[in-house]
């Protein structure tokens, strides 16, 4: 598996949104209610979504935020040997929570990274890279 980084891209290749999350300078990371790892807030793109009305949707169902600024940080692939898909990595800044409505059982609000990641080959490049442009 190969994580690709990129400028940018034809748009509707976009299937995915990730959001790196921070609120209060802290990260913000989500745990799915039938897994015991974390993950980055993120998810699918819908139909006649903008990849970016996926991230904030994907933000507000997995965190719980209700006030944010968010902007993109770039274009992302994950390449295996059967097919390689795209996503936009977006950054956050969560000012306000409220409970969380979906399949997310609960939020970690951390000044440390997590160990047990859900995607540890993809999530923890995709951070890495948001570090590295500036978020």
């Amino acid at each position: 598996m190969i994580v690709k980084f990129y400028d940018e891209i034809n748009d509707e290749l976009l299937k995915f949104a990730v959001i790196v999350a921070k609120s209060e300078n802290k990260w913000v990371f989500c745990k799915h209610k039938e897994r015991t790892t974390y993950e980055i807030p993120g998810g699918h793109r819908e139909a006649g979504e903008t990849i970016r009305e996926t991230a904030e949707r994907e933000l507000r169902e997995e965190t719980g935020a209700v006030e944010f600024d968010m902007k993109q940080v770039g274009v992302y692939s994950v390449k295996t040997e059967e097919n390689e898909t795209f996503g936009m990595l977006f950054a956050a800044e969560i000012f306000l929570f409220e409970d969380i409505h979906s399949e997310i059982e609960s939020i970690l609000i951390t000044d440390d990274l997590v160990e047990q990641w859900t995607y540890p080959l993809i999530q923890p490049r995709l951070l890495e890279e948001a570090i590295r442009r500036g978020f």
